[in-house]
């Protein structure tokens, strides 16, 4: 019998300060600068972060909503998982869509109107997709919007990189990862940090569970587990 791990919160909320940045610090100073302005009503142009799944886009626009709700800023957060039609709140410093390349025509469409709503007001947008805004399947007009703003390609992390955050997050969980454990996940998944992350979620979980220590055969017991609980 499996102890069931009580939920203790290990989850870190997204910042600035946690992202690391590789090649995207433009990007990165760029959500900085715009985060500063707080409250104010100065007008930015949109910005837009396109780039792979797990690359970091998702962390950087929460990152930024983090910041601005430590200012008493309130955000509008969307996405192609909120059906339209989305409503516009006067009290918004930033509207923030994510999975620009998903939207559905009334998304799309709704998406538009938020940008006027922006516009009239001053209230900043920020974006992101997985094409840059050229590629993406949208209205013409609202394509245009997204890149006519600062465009950010955001790069994914290197190999050295990306073993420096599972590193850093598994010390801050309190957990040993030996290199021998780091080598499996490396050569076993994809190499998004976001894909990573939740493997290793799912390994501390799996070890608080099991009251083992996190190893190599642990690892491959834990993932054996899963495929036979998932074969039809």
């Amino acid at each position: 019998m499996k102890q069931i791990p009580l939920a203790i919160g290990v989850a870190t909320r997204r910042s600035f300060e946690n992202f690391l940045p590789g090649a995207n610090e433009p990007a990165l100073s760029h959500l900085r600068a715009l985060s500063a302005q707080g409250t104010q009503t100065t007008r930015w142009a949109p910005a837009y972060l396109w780039g792979a799944s797990g690359s970091g886009k998702t962390h950087l626009l929460q990152a930024l909503v983090n910041h601005g709700e430590q200012q008493g800023s309130r955000t509008g957060w969307f996405d192609a998982h909120d059906p339209a039609p989305w409503p516009f709140d006067e009290a918004w410093a930033l509207i923030v869509i994510d999975g620009c390349d998903a939207l559905d025509a009334d998304q799309q469409h709704a998406a538009f109107t938020l940008f006027v709503e922006a516009a009239t007001r001053g209230v900043s947008v920020a974006a992101a997709g997985r094409v840059p805004p050229v590629d993406l399947p949208l209205r013409e007009d609202l394509r245009t919007r997204l890149a006519w703003g600062h465009v950010f390609a955001i790069q994914s992390l290197g190999e050295p990189e990306v073993r420096a955050a599972l590193r850093h997050e598994a010390d801050r969980r309190g957990i040993f990862l030996s290199d021998d454990v780091m080598d499996y996940l490396l050569t076993r998944f994809e190499r998004d940090l976001k894909n990573l992350m939740a493997q290793l979620d799912r390994l501390d979980t799996y070890s608080l569970a099991t009251k083992r220590p996190i190893t190599v055969p642990l690892l491959k017991l834990m993932l054996a587990e899963r495929e036979h609980e998932q074969a039809p």
